[in-house]
């Protein structure tokens, strides 16, 4: 093929998370499946995990110049690379990361791109493409409302709302418009809680508007029929919004159409080694009988935290499908300290996994709940599947989205600051028995308009469209503007 009969070619650059990474992989595959050239930036730390726990290679190879490029995150090896040290990698990259990402991107051995569609947290490659004279997209892989968050924290401080002035975390926030008569101190980020708003982390957030405006537009993984109300407001700050998601519903919605069915879980982006067994487990479930547990890649517990979810779980009565990483729980000795009784009230109702095949898990019959930390991939692959939430929120977004699932779109119960064996049976009970139908019939009506998103003429499908639709003007304006040789 002649060079100037090429497709786009589109650079993709994820912030180095599981999350961000997964929802960025499909992103890349409904980019593929429109035609263009993929180039898929990974750092060296993420690649050898994908390598080992995916069929990352072989899914990707049917796409004609699709290619998977790595490069160092700027950390020592040895680096644990856990959430609480993330402010280190963000360090990182932009210290380490960003002259190696200018190098790769003028050495010559990439064929010349169209755009790139980099994490809008990552400035550094809006800071490259301008001086290399490439068109950015950017992508924010958490929700809407807690993007909108994010760009109202400058109002907060003026406000005098942050930091904190007392302990009333139930106190009603008033300067983030559109949640005035829900959203509460609590449920802010985490880090608005340190009481400092010369912290690093609000520090990095706070400039999120100035620095998303600095884009072409901006790609989001969520759709109008949910958060509506916040991707209008967040217009007002960056009018060329893309709400394409869910994407991992989106990306089998367009994979079903090409072989002319439904399309089945047949790979994933995990950067752990997924348990299938517990899939057999559930086969032998009744419907919607089975809470499942999941607090996602990051987030750690303590011992004492650990035991009061696990008696909470076993004194409710109701099964549960459990994940465990190897790595949740701080300390080496838990196991030695787990009580008979909970032992055995987990053998007659409970299944333990290190990682599970989430997306197939909560599209199981047998599940009826969704305990979560409400990390934005998992949130949505729950209001999809129509899954009613527990909310156990680790960090960051998670606090936010805890709250918009219970309080704005009613699918389910916010535990946030609470580790109570008590109350844990209590909202379990709530959300599996006394309440069971009220929030199946909410979380139904929601995964309806879910779908429907994803249908032609969906507000989702249709984002999409335009979003390939002004890369391939990129395209066409690079091959006009372009030196003849």
């Amino acid at each position: 093929m002649d060079q100037e009969n090429l497709p786009p070619h589109v650079i993709i650059f994820p912030l180095p998370l599981q999350g961000p990474v997964n929802s960025m992989f499909k992103l890349a595959e409904l980019l593929c499946l429109s035609g263009f050239h993929i180039t898929f930036i990974v750092t060296e730390y993420i690649y050898k995990r994908l390598i080992q726990f995916t069929n990352i290679h072989s899914r990707f190879d049917q796409y004609e110049g699709f290619q998977i490029k790595t490069i160092s995150d700027g950390l020592p090896e040895d680096h644990p690379h856990s959430g609480d040290q993330f402010m280190q990698l963000f360090d990182a990259l932009r210290s380490k990361t960003k002259p190696l990402f200018k190098e790769m991107l003028t050495c010559g051995d990439l064929r010349h791109v169209t755009c790139i569609i980099a994490d809008g947290i990552m400035g550094f490659t809006c800071d490259v493409a301008n001086d290399v004279g490439i068109p950015i997209v950017y992508v924010r892989t958490v929700s809407s409302c807690c993007l909108w968050v994010f760009f109202c924290l400058p109002k907060l401080i003026e406000s005098g709302e942050l930091p904190f002035h007392d302990d009333d975390f139930d106190k009603l926030v008033k300067s983030v418009p559109g949640t005035e008569d829900f959203l509460r101190c609590r449920d802010l980020p985490s880090f608005c809680r340190l009481g400092d708003i010369s912290n690093i982390y609000v520090q990095l957030y706070k400039t999120e508007g100035q620095e998303i405006a600095r884009a072409f537009g901006l790609i989001l993984n969520t759709f109008e029929e949910l958060e509506g109300p916040m991707l209008d407001q967040i217009r007002s700050v960056c009018p060329n919004l893309y709400p394409i998601g869910p994407l991992h519903a989106h990306l089998k919605t367009r994979l079903g159409a090409e072989v002319g069915s439904s399309s089945e879980q047949t790979s994933s982006n995990s950067l752990w080694e997924e348990d299938k067994s517990c899939i057999t487990w559930l086969d032998e479930q009744s419907p919607r009988s089975v809470i499942y547990v999941s607090f996602g890649s990051i987030a750690t517990v303590t011992k004492e935290q650990l035991l009061e979810f696990w008696h909470g779980l076993v004194n409710s009565g109701v099964m549960f499908l459990w994940v465990m990483r190897p790595d949740s729980v701080a300390g080496k000795d838990w196991e030695e300290n787990v009580p008979e009784e909970i032992k055995e009230g987990t053998k007659k109702r409970g299944y333990i996994v290190g990682w599970a095949p989430q997306e197939q898990v909560l599209a199981h019959q047998a599940v009826g709940g969704f305990w979560t930390h409400n990390g934005w991939n998992s949130t949505l692959e729950s209001v999809y599947e129509g899954v009613p939430m527990i909310c156990w929120p680790y960090f960051l977004d998670q606090q936010v989205n805890s709250r918009f699932v219970e309080a704005f779109w009613k699918l389910g119960l916010d535990m946030k600051d609470t580790c109570d064996r008590v109350i844990v049976e209590k909202l379990v009970r709530e959300l599996m028995e006394v309440r069971k139908e009220e929030f199946l019939k909410r979380a139904d009506d929601m995964a309806k308009l879910a779908k429907g998103c994803l249908s032609e003429g969906g507000s989702s499908y249709e984002s999409l469209k335009r979003l390939v639709k002004d890369i391939e003007s990129m395209a066409v304006k690079d091959e006009l503007e372009r030196p003849l040789v």
